[in-house]
């Protein structure tokens, strides 16, 4: 089992904005890391207090084959000058891939949260 994070900003706090945000990240890092929905132990998802028209896991349960993936949505705890608009995600998956291997996804402004994974985003 192995951890994947990721990140991505939404521009306007509406539910399909958010819902769309979540599919974007969630497909990209389906690809890059070759992962299948039945490969995916839980899906943890959290935002910034500022996003409160949606919840990202109605966005995830529109993707094919997420009907059975279990989803969580929880809110980003607050600290000072941290980033606004923000959806993180954490999924736990099962894969062969050694933790050097897999691609961390982040997107949109939330690129600043891991700059060292820029080469990946």
């Amino acid at each position: 089992m192995r951890g994947i994070r990721g990140a991505i900003t939404v521009g306007e706090n509406t539910d399909k904005e958010i819902w769309q945000a979540a599919k974007i990240l969630l497909s990209q890092i389906l690809r890059r890391n070759k992962v299948a929905p039945e490969d995916i132990g839980a899906c943890i998802f959290s935002t910034t207090k500022d996003l409160t028209a949606g919840f990202p896991t109605r966005g995830a349960r529109q993707l094919p084959d997420f009907d059975m993936v279990p989803l969580f949505d929880a809110q980003q705890m607050e600290v000072d000058g941290a980033m606004d608009h923000c959806i993180r995600v954490l999924l736990l998956v099962d894969t062969d891939l050694k933790q050097s291997e897999i691609q961390h996804v982040y997107m949109g402004r939330a690129l600043e949260l891991r700059p060292d994974l820029r080469n990946f985003g």
